[in-house]
């Protein structure tokens, strides 16, 4: 049975893969971004989710959501990260529930539960705002309790957390990564020996969609989705590089250092772009800082029984695939040994 499904943050990497394979199996999709329609056969409705009547709009006459659309920074005012991720949450799951909306996948990140320690292991844990680790966590966190609160038989809701989502064109992590290591401004921390998990673009738009044709099963909870292929950051990191055609970093700093760095060049980033000296993000953070130098891997059982699902594309062909887009094969393959 085909729906017609509101994508918000269809702009987005992860959005755009979303929509593209719900149009691939037939459903009428709709997208809700503050810019142009990034794809074509969708239904575009332009607008912020921080306006109601613009969100009202948009979820008029839609069978579910797909709710991605969010401030995703490593700083950042607080009131920009609250006004994005919390009221415009709360604005979507209002307008849903009025508009007789079924089901909504609101789509969260593993960060709303992560404090700092290594997770080993772990199950997907309870969002805890009060313990997040820096804006975006923390709204985040808050965002996907206000989401599952609302979750019912009449109108079911689940929070799905991609880990770490990456593939060709992502600008967030690859395109940053190997901009850094050209420059020589990539440091491992701790020598990258962090275990992290990731989760390759394809796999993370097939789980969400997967959710939602799942959601008897997943409505009310909240579940962590990886390739399930934890590695040592520098070794993703090095693969990451050799693909984009660059030299992987060479050189490390203790994980303690980057995070104290991380805090105040955090601090100076905030007010110099109060000041409109920058624009860009910060090259530390001290979240930023815990993420390369802790480890952070999750078990997920749960998440494949619930979703009945497996990814698809391993981290290896992820890398390749990652390789034929820059045109580098040839390094990535003498790296490997193929």
């Amino acid at each position: 049975m085909t729906r017609t499904v509101l994508v918000t943050g269809a702009s987005g990497l992860l959005g755009q893969a979303v929509a593209s394979l719900l149009i691939e199996r037939g459903d009428t999709v709709r997208t809700f971004q503050r810019g142009p329609a990034p794809l074509p056969n969708t239904e575009a409705v332009a607008g912020s989710v921080a306006d109601r009547q613009a969100v009202d709009r948009a979820v008029a006459g839609v069978d579910a959501v797909i709710h991605l659309a969010a401030k995703v920074s490593f700083t950042g005012a607080w009131s920009e990260f609250e006004s994005t991720n919390i009221t415009g949450t709360r604005n979507l799951i209002g307008s849903a529930r009025t508009a007789g909306v079924g089901d909504f996948v609101f789509v969260s990140s593993p960060s709303v539960a992560h404090f700092g320690d290594s997770i080993i292991g772990a199950p997907a844990g309870p969002a805890d705002p009060a313990r997040a680790r820096g804006n975006y966590a923390r709204s985040k966190a808050a965002a996907e309790l206000i989401a599952l609160e609302a979750d019912s038989l009449g109108f079911r809701v689940t929070a799905l957390r991609p880990h770490i989502v990456w593939g060709p064109g992502d600008t967030q992590l690859v395109e940053r990564v190997l901009e850094r290591a050209a420059r020589g401004r990539l440091p491992l921390l701790d020598s990258g020996t962090a275990l992290i998990d990731t989760t390759y673009i394809d796999n993370a738009a097939a789980a969400l969609v997967r959710g939602l044709d799942r959601m008897e099963q997943a409505h009310g909870r909240h579940l962590v989705i990886t390739n399930g292929q934890p590695r040592p950051v520098g070794e993703l990191m090095a693969g990451i590089c050799l693909a984009g055609g660059v030299k992987p970093p060479a050189w490390s700093i203790p994980g303690a250092v980057a995070r104290a760095a991380g805090t105040v060049i955090e601090r100076f980033w905030l007010a110099a772009g109060k000041r409109g000296w920058v624009k860009d993000e910060p090259p530390m953070t001290a979240f930023l800082a815990e993420q390369l130098s802790t480890a952070h891997w999750f078990d997920q059982r749960t998440t494949r029984e619930v979703l009945d699902w497996t990814p698809a594309v391993g981290i290896d062909e992820g890398l390749e695939k990652l390789a034929t887009h820059y045109g580098a094969t040839g390094a990535l393959n003498r790296a490997t040994g193929k």
